[in-house]
């Protein structure tokens, strides 16, 4: 076997690794309307779920990291996904899926704004989008506390952070540094008095978890 043949052949077993991703966060950016929270059960139920590629307890991780750093949640929690799964190719395939279906999607918004912009039909659909895509955040929320939230301390930490947030006194990476301190602090007397530190609880043990599952 030549040189140039094993090279396309390894071209070739790289491209295969990194479509799936690819296509999969162009089927998941559309959904991102209102900002990235709305795309959190599409990614689980794609990454977690369907393609296996990371924990239930990962999309909590993912998440919080994805806040602490500069940047959109939705290319953020996409690149580290796609680092998860293969590396620095991944991560790119995952924010180009991402960004592409939303780019082709706000040009094309963008030329037919002005002629559109005071359809009232329009602004009426506009208002039905907002309550639904709370309710995708609501419900992620929801999903995501069933992993975060495993004992008193880290309940105790979810309800002081949003006490603290709707009532707007520090920024939201406080919050979010605050509780990193905190659970090192209640993790580190665990560990001094004996505790085990609780894992969630995966939906792995479930046999009916993965029912109807595809590519």
């Amino acid at each position: 076997m030549t040189r140039g043949t094993m090279g396309m052949e390894k071209l070739g077993t790289r491209w295969r690794r990194l479509w799936p991703i690819f296509w999969t966060f162009c089927r998941i950016a559309p959904i991102t309307f209102g900002g990235g929270y709305a795309m959190i059960p599409v990614l689980e139920r794609e990454a977690v779920q369907k393609r296996r590629w990371i924990e239930q307890e990962d999309i909590t991780d993912v998440l919080a990291v994805s806040q602490t750093v500069p940047g959109a949640v939705a290319l953020n929690a996409a690149s580290f996904v796609g680092f998860r799964v293969a590396g620095v190719g991944g991560a790119i395939a995952a924010v180009l899926g991402m960004m592409l279906p939303t780019f082709l999607i706000v040009i094309g918004l963008a030329a037919l704004l002005l002629a559109f912009q005071d359809n009232a039909k329009v602004a009426a659909a506009l208002q039905g989008m907002k309550p639904a895509v709370i309710a995708m955040i609501v419900y992620a929320g929801y999903r995501i506390s069933r992993t975060s939230i495993t004992d008193k301390p880290t309940a105790a930490i979810a309800l002081v952070g949003a006490f603290v947030l709707l009532q707007k006194l520090v920024s939201p990476i406080a919050v979010i540094v605050l509780g990193a301190i905190a659970g090192v602090l209640i993790g580190g007397w665990r560990h001094r008095h004996g505790y085990e530190t609780s894992r969630p609880q995966t939906y792995y043990t479930d046999p009916d978890y993965f029912i109807g599952e595809g590519i």
